[in-house]
């Protein structure tokens, strides 16, 4: 029994899901000011790691999510700006690395899509219900009155 669990504990602890997993990521960086520090966790929990692809590279703990911490380290204490810092992971890793991507000409539907969608949409309600009020308000023939008067005199069985 011991021997089983061994080996499970072995095959998950070398499993290539492994190394992209949220086990606690602990790194300590001595900034030199408050500042730096919450724009390196901001910045942090904002940039998906390449490698893992569903996890930003704080909670990572593949080899190319800690290169990216230091590299993000390196470069505030630098003095670059976030936008210096995005522009430069966009550059070496894509737009994928961004979770949330900027606008451009490749990402415009992407960020258009959502209010294209409710435009449709309320268009789509405001025909149905304009369609729906133009069938109710017709007016009723006089035969349409005798039936419907015929329809409430006749017992209910």
């Amino acid at each position: 029994m011991v021997a089983v669990r061994a080996v499970i504990l072995v095959l998950l602890y070398c499993s290539p899901w492994a190394v992209c997993n949220t086990w606690a990521v602990v790194e300590t960086y001595d900034f030199s000011s408050p500042d730096l520090e919450r724009r390196y966790h901001a910045l942090s929990q904002e940039l998906r790691c390449p490698k893992c692809q569903n996890q930003n590279i704080a909670d990572s703990n593949a080899p190319i999510a800690r290169d990216l911490r230091v590299v993000l380290f390196e470069q505030l204490e630098a003095g670059a700006s976030d936008d210096e810092i995005l522009a430069f992971m966009v550059a070496r890793y894509g737009e994928f690395v961004r979770y949330r991507p900027g606008m451009d000409r490749n990402t415009v539907l992407l960020w258009a899509a959502p209010g294209l969608l409710l435009a449709l949409g309320a268009l789509g309600l405001f025909i149905h219900f304009r369609q729906r009020s133009a069938e109710v308000s017709t007016a009723l023939t006089d035969s349409d009155k005798a039936e419907i008067e015929r329809l409430l005199r006749e017992p209910r069985v």
